[in-house]
């Protein structure tokens, strides 16, 4: 019996496989790949691997969609912290919580 965990994307993780594939509406796409991309795609359903081409392509694109957010943020991340307003404001954040901070350490121990 085969058992699909809902993530918060809205996308399925199907736990006998551990490939994610999306909920819903699908809208047919046409694209170009390499030969032997193809052919190592082909490969994979021979054994197995992913219930079907369409699955695992979309859950190789969701990896890289999200590899392509996550190095978004890491370069504003990074932008940040050359803006002296930013860590100023990073500075006051601290020195507000500095007390609360102190006061929740000392009752957790």
């Amino acid at each position: 019996m085969k058992t699909s965990a809902i993530i918060r994307s809205g996308a399925c993780n199907d736990v006998d496989t551990g490939v994610r594939y999306m909920r819903g509406k699908t809208k047919k796409a046409t694209f170009n790949l390499h030969t032997d991309v193809l052919a190592a795609l082909d490969e994979v359903m021979a054994q197995g691997i992913a219930p079907s081409k369409n699955a695992l392509v979309e859950q190789a694109l969701l990896k890289e969609l999200n590899e392509l957010r996550r190095q978004t943020r890491k370069a504003l991340w990074q932008e940040a912290a050359k803006d002296p307003l930013f860590l100023k404001d990073i500075e006051e954040v601290e020195a507000n919580f500095k007390s609360a901070d102190a006061e929740t350490a000392g009752s957790t121990g």
